[in-house]
């Protein structure tokens, strides 16, 4: 499990603590994914690593973030699908994008 922390605010934010889980990171198609799936809400989501904070909706912005394995990250999400927009993203990183490694 790689989410190690969830938080839903009744103000239609949320977010969780996650770890990266791929062997390689969050390479070019993990970032799509995940760049895909931040498009279908309609609430702002933004990854935060190591001080930086990115728009979870761009693969470019996610790339910049250069996360290595195991990298922790927060997700952040503002908007009234903000929980389950957290949730869905969480689970990408729960389940390695889909990835075996």
């Amino acid at each position: 499990m790689f989410v190690t922390n969830e938080e839903i605010a009744a103000d239609d934010s949320a977010s969780a603590e996650v770890c990266v889980g791929n062997e390689l990171g969050l390479h070019a198609r993990p970032a799509a994914r995940l760049a895909r799936e931040a498009q279908r809400f309609a609430c702002d989501i933004a990854l935060v690593s190591g001080g930086q904070q990115v728009d979870a909706k761009s693969i470019l912005d996610i790339l910049t973030l250069a996360a290595a394995p195991g990298s922790a990250m927060t997700i952040r999400a503002t908007g009234r699908d903000a929980s389950l927009a957290v949730r869905t993203i969480s689970e990408l990183f729960n389940t390695r994008f889909g990835e075996e490694k």
